[in-house]
């Protein structure tokens, strides 16, 4: 059936194959809406948050991220299903997600977490208005984020990483000066092959994540030389360049109990194995690589990040203020130079 609403036109379903009854149900609904009495219901006004969820795990989740994502996905809802399991999506309001913000900072939750959680939630809600049609309005959007402090000055000096490299064993050395050297994170590290490295072009190939596009890198000689020694005993039955003792993946959990090992006995404080791609970022723009060079060299999607990754010290910045010093001096000579010669003004 078809209708005008409010000057809107209407196209609903009687929800019925009988064409009488469909045409008693049409007339109803004109009737109701001539009397003020009928009101558009919307399939969210009676579907539960639980049944958007397990919709968005399963048609969207699953098919549109990659595995380690889509478990996250799920782990974020198994939260918000706490506390929203059972309700309607037109019973959800900013006034209920507000509250649910103020739960989990009790729960001790961090203000990223909480941040994570509710970005799940309004994506799910953005499908139920744009492509499901469950409804009209995402009750997320109207609530503030956590504010989050996003800054994290941590990266390793040359003496700390000797320490580090010091106190682990050989076959962690290898993934540790491989990983400052090529700004990779852990996973693409532990999941990089040989097709993907050329040794003669000095590059590898990496797979983003994310866009499923392909960026070549280049490897500098330090990096080089790891791969050439690991070329020397490649293992015929894995094509994985870095591998355990059984010719397999290294397990990342493994490989963090090891590191996690190797800063305790190297004395070092609150690092992370992503502090090593910290590292890389920091030492270049402290060695006066332009940030747009960092960005493209590490992948990142913005300059901005880049900023936040690589933190100056008072040094690094110390050309550029004596800068200042150098135009004075010129401008100085300038002037010199044109009072021996009468001229009356420099420009």
């Amino acid at each position: 059936m078809r209708f005008t609403y409010k000057g809107r036109q209407i196209r609903k379903s009687t929800e019925t194959e009988d064409k009488k009854l469909a045409e008693r149900i049409y007339h109803k609904v004109l009737g109701e809406i001539a009397e003020g009495k009928w009101f558009e219901r919307l399939p969210g006004e009676e579907k539960t948050f639980k049944e958007m969820m397990e919709k968005y795990l399963i048609e969207h989740s699953v098919r549109n991220k990659v595995q380690k994502t889509h478990i996250r996905d799920k782990s974020l809802a198994d939260h918000l299903l706490k506390s929203f399991e059972d309700l309607t999506l037109a019973e959800i309001t900013p006034k209920l997600i507000s509250e649910y913000k103020t739960k989990r900072r009790e729960e001790g939750a961090a203000p990223r977490t909480i941040n994570y959680e509710l970005a799940l939630m309004s994506h799910a809600f953005n499908l139920a208005i744009k492509e499901w049609e469950w409804l009209k309005e995402n009750p997320v959007s109207r609530v503030s984020r956590e504010k989050v402090n996003n800054i994290r000055e941590r990266w390793l000096t040359f003496e700390e990483e000797k320490r580090l490299l010091d106190a682990s064993p050989k076959w962690q050395q290898e993934l540790i000066i491989f990983s400052l050297e090529t700004r990779l994170r852990q996973s693409e590290v532990l999941n990089l092959q040989w097709p993907q490295a050329d040794l003669f072009g000095k590059t590898i190939t990496i797979l983003e994540q994310k866009n499923k596009s392909k960026d070549t890198l280049p490897l500098n000689e330090r990096a080089l030389e790891i791969l050439k020694a690991r070329a020397k005993i490649r293992n015929i039955k894995t094509n994985h360049v870095f591998y355990n003792g059984n010719g397999n993946r290294i397990d990342a959990r493994n490989l963090l109990r090891a590191f996690y090992s190797a800063i305790r006995k190297a004395n070092l404080e609150s690092l992370r194995w992503h502090d090593l791609r910290h590292t890389f970022a920091t030492r270049l723009v402290q060695a006066g690589v332009d940030l747009y060079t960092v960005q493209k060299l590490g992948r990142w999607k913005t300059i901005q990040i880049v900023t936040r990754y690589a933190h100056h010290y008072p040094e690094s910045l110390r050309g550029g203020v004596e800068i200042l010093d150098r135009l004075r001096k010129e401008f100085s000579t300038n002037l010199a130079q044109s009072n021996e010669k009468g001229i009356d003004h420099v420009d």
